[in-house]
């Protein structure tokens, strides 16, 4: 029979993993606030006119059925 192995946590793990997140979130290259609210614009205007064609090819799929089906 196969032995199980058993998950040993190791002392200071937590505090360990809270230092090293923060040394790695200092590395981090943050956007400027202008750069963000640039992307954020960016990223909205891409969702809505993905909205508009997806709404446009919706519409057309659901008029070519009811034509179909009639």
């Amino acid at each position: 029979m196969a032995k199980k192995s058993v998950a040993r946590k190791e002392p200071g793990a937590v505090g360990r993993f809270y230092r090293e997140t923060t040394g790695e979130l200092r590395k981090v290259n943050w956007p400027t606030r202008q750069e963000a609210v640039r992307l954020t614009w960016v990223v909205i205007l891409v969702m809505v006119v993905f909205a508009i064609f997806l709404g446009g090819l919706d519409y057309l799929f659901l008029q070519f059925f009811a034509w179909l089906f009639r």
